[in-house]
């Protein structure tokens, strides 16, 4: 094929692919054509096209959005550009498609023209297109064709999901004496239904150990193990969930959940990875909020609309940083595409977070599968449309703040704090001062006005001894500190507008920011009949268009049936590894239908009358029979249900990767229980930070008590993953992460057993064994096995523990000290450390 040919047909895709608003060739009224010209296209042109094209391309069908039954139809061309380019035939689509030089124009596509015919059609075009009867037709500007639009039909609105909330009768069962509240009873029900039985509860250790992960993250002690077992109380165990809900790491556990439905990250990805600033604060705002058990439709309006309700909260302006969590290029190769990427990201993150909906499928056409048509997405896009996009620190978003404290009375009692420390440490170095002068005076030929500090350097260790220049040096220091520290106003990243009037919003041909289309106004889910929002006019000087606020408003209405049942699902599947919905991002047509609808809105509609608080929704389904139940197997019910579609047995589930990280840092007892601020950094090996385009760049060095943090404080870096993290199935940060996945692969063996990480805290916990158990291996032993487990061993076990020690000692001819640390990792390893019944 000649190059200039090759170079033509790659011409027309780029023209296919990023053509902006393509107007006709010829505008001007079409010549008449001459007799010569009529018998021509009457003979050859109009007899081709009637036979081959217009049955696809004619009044009543236009795929791809052409028409070639009149001349104008042609030269405005379809979806992919003008197919006719009158007088030149090289730059027309229609000739290239019947040529079929390319795979992606091929026209017809069953079957290709002859010579003959191809002729014939590049001559007419080369002609210019004579028409006749169209001596009088001007071809106006066209721009490509958009989907008609998609018809929402009342069968899309009576899918399960879009129907409104009912508050639907609790059903009576046959074992009534075993419902422990309405739960219970859906659960029964269906139980029944199956020909199947509830399984027998779990143990008391089981079930403590369960409650803590569930709602801290973390292993609970032997001493609350062995208080809870041994105590008789019938309340006992209401007691513990009551006391674990008040507990300030149930806020550190819960935000994971939400920082992975968010795509939590503190850099900004791609080859460059740099960090977003002040990200953190996001995160302990949401761990603050879940705390606080701060009203859930509260929590939604912050995140999304938090600068606009409630401008003068800190709390609320931190919340916006939600918008700034995604992935951003920072030298985009198309600056449009790359603003509507953001856009999407926005789209997308909130569809799937607070609907349960795919929206963003339909960004370049009509959704293929839910009830969502292309403009739908756009009317969404309208109310992001005026967010300045991200600068990275830049003065479009990051604010200032007080210092990212919860209170502004707490700042105020910081800098009191540190006005007072720096007197004290001033009036404390001016007494060494006074005395070293003192001391001078009394000195015979010491010089009157001398530099004291010039003194002490020289002569301090004579006058003042070793011990009192210690302290005056490490006050001096400490005060040096102090002074350079600036106790001003800090940023939060978070969201900004550009003004109060918002740029239009278009619909966009197959998603190309460059080919606009039909103007969009802000609109909601036509599948939901949802009214039409009511935006205020902003008041003079507004710096929002306050579109966020009306689509946050909308979002947690209760004329929104999707965002409880999303909630509640989330709450359940946190619970139990699985949604009632399996598919709890997907509430749409193609998704997993609720296995127990009846419950599903029973409990949306609860969290809703209950202010959609957070708290009782946890009590409410962890003191139910149906959360106490045991994950031992049962034959029968394995062969009727075995992957538990009705709830017959509580799931048996592996830690998560923050969970198995600060399990060992707990249990070796080096775990430091510091609450919020910027993220840490503990050691990565070499050879993984090799694997950087700059090995190490943008990864600080914490001390070893600032590493030993819970991991929900490990600075995220997308390109930089902790390895034991990673290994054991750390969230995706590039998008919404609805379900952490559970592998089984080599890397986790290694990482336990060969992994630097693990093999320092063996030797941290076979050092507290030492130092809580005395001399006594055995002891150490029961105590190891007692910290994994959290029960106490049976002698079976603690025999073959020491048996597995002597063996270490007299196989590898080592010492006890590190046969002891071997066993540690052992135990470390254990499944029942790892898992949870």
């Amino acid at each position: 094929m000649p190059r200039n040919r090759i170079f033509l047909i790659f011409q027309t895709l780029i023209v296919l692919i990023i053509t902006p608003i393509v107007f006709a060739a010829d505008p001007a009224k079409p010549r008449t054509p001459d007799p010569e010209q009529v018998r021509f296209f009457e003979s050859k042109v109009r007899p081709l096209l009637v036979d081959n094209c217009v049955k696809c391309h004619g009044p009543d069908k236009q795929k791809s959005g052409l028409r070639l039954d009149t001349r104008a139809f042609a030269v405005a061309g379809g979806e992919q550009g003008p197919a006719v380019v009158p007088g030149k035939p090289d730059e027309s689509l229609l000739v290239a498609a019947v040529r079929h030089d390319d795979d992606a124009l091929k026209m017809p596509p069953s079957k290709k023209l002859n010579a003959e015919q191809v002729a014939d059609l590049t001559r007419w075009v080369r002609m210019g297109a004579p028409w006749p009867g169209e001596e009088t037709t001007e071809a106006a500007p066209v721009a490509p064709k958009l989907s008609v639009g998609m018809r929402i039909t009342e069968k899309d609105r009576a899918h399960w999901a879009f129907q409104p909330i009912k508050r639907t009768v609790v059903p009576n069962v046959s074992q009534g004496d075993w419902v422990k509240n309405p739960i219970d009873s859906f659960i029964l029900a269906g139980l029944d239904a199956k020909g199947l039985q509830p399984n027998p509860p779990a143990s008391k250790t089981e079930l403590i150990r369960r409650a803590y992960y569930d709602l801290t993250g973390l292993p609970p002690s032997t001493a609350e193990v062995e208080a809870f077992v041994n105590d008789p109380a019938p309340d006992a165990y209401e007691k513990l969930i009551d006391r674990l809900l008040e507990s300030p790491h149930y806020g550190e556990k819960w935000a994971r959940h939400w920082l992975d439905l968010v795509r939590f990250a503190e850099t900004n990805s791609y080859e460059r990875d740099n960090p977003k600033p002040s990200a953190w604060r996001y995160r302990d705002y949401v761990i603050r909020a879940f705390n606080a058990d701060i009203p859930y439709d509260r929590f939604v309006r912050e995140q999304l609309a938090g600068d606009e309700i409630a401008p003068g909260d800190t709390e609320a302006l931190i919340a916006t940083g939600y918008y700034r969590l995604g992935i951003w290029d920072d030298e985009p190769t198309d600056a449009d595409q790359s603003r509507f990427d953001s856009l999407d990201d926005i789209v997308a993150t909130t569809g799937q977070v607070f609907l349960g909906l795919t929206v963003d499928c339909a960004r370049c056409h009509d959704h293929k599968i839910d009830p969502i048509p292309q403009k739908d997405y756009y009317k969404l896009v309208s109310f992001f449309r005026n967010i300045n996009h991200f600068q990275n620190g830049g003065p479009t978003d990051e604010m200032p703040i007080l210092n990212g404290r919860e209170s502004k009375e707490e700042y105020e009692d910081h800098q009191r704090e540190l006005k007072d420390r720096l007197s004290d440490l001033r009036e404390k170095v001016a007494t060494i001062e006074n005395e070293l002068r003192a001391n001078l005076a009394q000195t015979p030929g010491s010089k009157k006005g001398a530099d004291v500090r010039a003194l002490i350097r020289t002569r301090g260790l004579e006058i003042l001894g070793k011990d009192r220049l210690k302290q005056y040096q490490d006050l001096r220091q400490e005060l040096r500190k102090v002074e350079t520290a600036k106790p001003s106003a800090e940023t939060a990243l978070c969201v900004t507008e550009a003004g109060s009037n918002p740029p239009e919003t278009f619909v966009l041909f197959r998603g190309n920011p460059h080919v606009p289309g039909d103007k969009v106004e802000p609109g909601f889910l036509t599948v939901l009949n949802a009214p039409a929002p009511v935006i205020p006019t902003p008041a003079p000087g507004a710096k929002t268009s306050g579109r966020r606020t009306a689509l946050a408003d909308w979002i947690v209405s209760d004329k929104n049936p999707l965002t409880a049942r999303v909630l509640v699902n989330r709450v359940w599947q946190y619970h139990f590894g699985r949604g009632i919905v399996r598919s709890s991002s997907n509430f749409g047509t193609q998704g997993d239908k609720p296995t127990h609808p009846q419950l599903l809105d029973w409990l949306a509609s609860e969290v809703v009358s209950g202010g959609w608080r957070l708290k009782s929704l946890h009590k409410l389904i962890m003191t139910s029979n149906t959360y106490r139940m045991s994950s031992r197997p049962n034959a029968e019910a394995l062969a009727k249900d075995p992957i538990n579609d009705v709830f017959w047995r509580c799931d048996m589930r592996r830690l998560s990767a923050e969970e198995i990280r600060d399990s060992v840092l707990a249990v070796s007892g080096e775990l430091n229980p510091a609450l919020f601020g910027p993220g840490v950094y503990p050691e990565i090996p070499e050879e993984v930070m090799a694997g950087q385009s700059v090995p190490g760049k943008g990864w600080g060095k914490s001390s070893r008590a600032e590493a030993s943090r819970r991991s929900v404080y490990i600075h995220v870096k997308r390109s930089l993953v902790v390895p034991i993290l990673e290994s054991f199935d750390f969230a995706e940060t590039d998008r919404s992460s609805p379900v952490r996945f559970s592998t089984t692969q080599p890397t986790q063996a290694l990482a336990m057993l060969n992994g630097k990480f693990l093999n320092d805290q063996a030797g941290v916990l076979a050092a507290r064994l030492k130092r809580e158990a005395g001399a006594d291996l055995t002891d150490q032993v029961r105590l190891a096995l007692k910290l994994t487990t959290g029960r106490n061993p049976s002698p079976d076990e603690v025999r073959r523990g020491l048996e597995l020690i002597d063996a270490i000692t007299q196989d590898k001819g080592v010492g006890k000290d590190q046969a002891l640390r071997a066993f540690s990792l052992v135990v470390l390893n254990l499944n029942e450390f790892l898992y949870l019944d």
